[in-house]
């Protein structure tokens, strides 16, 4: 069964709430697993004692009068910023900055992520946020790691994935969710076990793109972003745990997602408009589930719901378009001191 085929039944399965496709190696043997156990615990063995915990960077960002924009992220460790030194060099705080230096206006970042997360958590996650904003102009996702690591039924994972963008649509809200990352380029991890987990991740995100697009976010595939680079530089793209991405690492991921978060939120910025797909560039349009089999080995692709001749659905279900949007160097964050409110100073960070 092709990624294409897999991605589909994993999230009709979700959407209509079976069992369905049983977590991740079921297919697997005692004798399977037995292997897979020990490479797991070798490679917890190998890894770097976990950080405390991540850097709070909640808060006002840019410069400029008027009202902010409120960016929000949800997700795991990778959107809570764990393996980075400074609030300033988490995936949001970068993102804000972004924004900010591209429109000129401040963004307001809440960070409800949780180390440690899984799909199921968003809801309450995002329950959490709406108590402090109850109108996010985009929301920000990355989750999934953590799903993969700890075996969970991906049409569960899918399912709450779903229900959550949803929600967030029906505030009215854009959705931006980085895919699950390409588990199998994590170095301390051995075969067979980097096998399993570069298939299981990238089932889960071709799914994730599947679904996301069907509730009417956009995602980002993070891919194997890292992989390149950390096999050139692990010590510079990862941080001391040789798990979690280091400042660079981040800064590399942000770059990314940063275009696609600017074309929800309907910005100015080099390729954020929503623009026609361009084909000698692999770009197109098509059913969902083939762009996300697609996507999943793009790091960095898009894909967007879209119509065709004013129908939004097809034979093979909703209508997508996948898009490798231009990244040009994010623009830099900076600590700063702290501006009371109602002060006229502009503000690269104004702690929350």
């Amino acid at each position: 069964m092709g990624r294409a085929r897999r991605a589909r039944k994993i999230a009709a399965t979700a959407a209509y709430g079976g069992g369905g496709v049983a977590a991740a190696g079921a297919a697997l043997g005692a004798a399977g697993w037995g292997v897979i156990k020990a490479e797991a615990a070798l490679a917890r063995r190998v890894i770097g004692n976990p950080f405390d915990d991540s850097p709070d960077d909640a808060g006002v960002y840019g410069a400029g009068r008027g009202v902010p924009y409120e960016l929000v992220v949800l997700g795991d460790s990778s959107a809570a910023g764990m393996g980075a030194d400074s609030p300033h060099e988490t995936v949001g705080a970068i993102i804000a900055s972004g924004v900010s230096a591209l429109t000129g206006r401040r963004v307001r970042l809440t960070n409800a992520a949780v180390v440690g997360a899984e799909s199921s958590d968003l809801e309450r996650q995002l329950a959490n946020a709406l108590e402090e904003i109850t109108h996010p102009d985009v929301v920000l996702i990355m989750v999934g790691a953590n799903d993969v690591t700890h075996r969970i039924e991906r049409s569960a994972s899918v399912r709450a994935l779903e229900q959550t963008v949803r929600r967030i649509r029906a505030l009215g809200s854009e959705v931006v969710v980085g895919t699950c990352p390409d588990l199998g380029t994590i170095q301390p991890i051995r075969q067979p076990l980097r096998s399993l987990m570069k298939r299981w991740s990238r089932d889960l995100a071709a799914a994730q793109t599947v679904a996301v697009v069907e509730a009417g976010g956009r995602t980002v595939s993070l891919g194997d972003l890292l992989g390149p680079e950390f096999d050139e530089s692990p010590h510079e793209m990862f941080s001391k745990d040789r798990f979690h991405p280091s400042a660079a690492g981040y800064a590399r991921a942000a770059a990314a997602l940063l275009p696609s978060v600017c074309a929800a939120l309907a910005v100015w910025g080099a390729d954020t408009s929503d623009r026609a797909p361009e084909p000698r560039r692999g770009e197109g349009v098509g059913p969902v589930a083939v762009a996300a089999g697609q996507a999943v080995r793009e790091p960095g692709a898009e894909v967007a719901p879209t119509e065709i001749a004013g129908q939004d659905r097809g034979p093979r279900g909703r209508w997508a378009v996948l898009l490798r949007r231009r990244h040009d160097a994010v623009p830099p964050s900076e600590d700063t001191p702290v501006v009371t409110e109602g002060s006229d100073e502009s503000t690269a960070v104004e702690r929350a």
